[in-house]
């Protein structure tokens, strides 16, 4: 945990300078206790450190790093320090702040006239990428009055203060809702409530494969938001349940059929330790293409792209977009039936333990491409850097999105009209 201090110790040997010489020590900190990650920094002939010293690169959990940028600390950022969260990320992690932000996206397009922002039949034509949710207990009132409208749809419920499958469950009675309210002695009262839940209409058909149903795990990173710079890593994978999917009433409350977190399903009798339930998005895409056709395969990974962007788009204005963060965020998405994909949720800290050897390699071969890609070519943290690496230094991200490249075109663009205007008066 990081020290609250205003005044930090210098050391001559582990200080950086802005006349650091080339061959300088990196020290690097973390309180995760991760062979991914210490095999990386090592390779990379880094020094570990404590937090109390002089570190230059500190991958942390999500509350030291809170700790960290917190009034109280007093902690001030060197420009050759780096940290693995942006300061606020839980605007993009926190169930109800994504849910939030989307909605609040939306509306402002909307309101805009941008054609992003079109309706049809109630629906956004092209922003429909979240299920319909509701924030608990605040917006009770508001899932009822939807609920009613179709009495029986499936729901599901989510503590927003909890990771990892834990308590989550389903609902298909608005009794089931109002019973579990009594017994976890938490009624709807926003003034008594302390735990907050997300309620999702349920994505009842999903795509399956072999009868199971599964999600996709993406990994995405931003080296800064303003403007905003996106990566998205190759070797994503997709996440199995371990018991056929069914939608009877008697299997409502089998985890196995509905939850894909490995965190749930490897506790199952049928979970395979060999493979892990996994299956990597470049089979998906082989089996979708010779089930489905090229054509929509290829649409559908457009339209994931698309999900992402816009997700990342409604949190960019209100991110801290602080120079010394990156962040490498975990979203899970689930493909319907009809091949429309939909964001589930995004994770700020997406899990580094490995369950297989593919995903030990996987894993190493993701924190080795960050750090490629966060840091500039000399290897050092900088905050000064452009933060603009060299096509080699992506590994295997490729650029979802890079606004600033984006508002350069749109200048040479303009430019060019208006030369070509120019001439054409002469």
């Amino acid at each position: 945990m990081v020290k609250s201090k205003t005044k930090r110790k210098t050391s001559k040997k582990s200080r950086l300078s802005n006349n650091t010489p080339s061959k300088i020590k990196v020290t690097f900190c973390s309180d995760l206790e991760k062979s991914v990650l210490t095999n990386n920094f090592e390779k990379r002939g880094w020094q570990q450190v404590t937090p109390e010293d002089d570190w230059n690169f500190y991958w942390a959990g999500i509350q030291t790093c809170r700790t960290l940028f917190s009034l109280d600390s007093g902690y001030r950022m060197g420009d050759h320090q780096t940290i693995n969260h942006f300061p606020n990320h839980y605007e993009l992690t926190r169930k109800d702040l994504l849910v939030k932000n989307i909605k609040r996206y939306r509306k402002e397009l909307e309101r805009e006239g941008n054609p992003l922002g079109q309706k049809q039949n109630g629906k956004y034509v092209y922003l429909d990428f979240i299920p319909v949710t509701f924030v608990l207990p605040a917006d009770y009132n508001m899932f009822v009055e939807e609920y009613r409208k179709n009495p029986q749809s499936t729901w599901i419920m989510k503590p927003v203060g909890k990771s990892q499958g834990a308590g989550i469950f389903l609902i298909n009675k608005l009794s089931k809702l109002k019973r579990w309210s009594r017994e976890s002695k938490a009624p709807f009262n926003p003034s008594i409530v302390k735990e907050t839940y997300v309620i999702s209409r349920y994505i009842d058909n999903p795509l399956l494969i072999g009868g199971k149903k599964f999600d996709m795990r993406l990994y995405v990173l931003v080296t800064t938001f303003r403007p905003l710079k996106a990566y998205l890593f190759k070797l994503g994978f997709c996440r199995f349940c371990t018991v056929k999917y069914d939608t009877s009433i008697q299997e409502l409350d089998n985890i196995f059929v509905h939850l894909t977190n490995v965190s749930v399903q490897r506790h199952g009798g049928d979970y395979n330790s060999l493979h892990g339930g996994k299956l990597s998005v470049d089979n998906l895409r082989l089996y979708l293409e010779s089930t489905r056709g090229k054509s929509v395969t290829d649409k559908l990974f457009e339209t994931i792209n698309w999900l992402i962007i816009h997700s990342l788009k409604s949190v960019s204005y209100i991110m801290a977009n602080d120079k010394h963060c990156f962040e490498c965020y975990g979203y899970d998405i689930i493909i319907d039936n009809s091949l429309k994909p939909w964001l589930i949720e995004v994770n700020a800290s997406p899990s580094l333990t490995s369950t297989t050897v593919n995903d030990r390699i996987l894993k190493n071969k993701l924190v080795d491409n960050i750090l490629s890609l966060v840091l500039p070519p000399n290897g050092i943290p900088d905050a000064k850097w452009s933060k603009n690496p060299s096509p080699e230094a992506l590994g295997q991200f490729e650029l979802l999105i890079d606004d600033e490249n984006l508002s350069q075109d749109a200048k040479s663009k303009k430019n060019v009209k208006l030369r070509q205007k120019s001439i054409r008066k002469k």
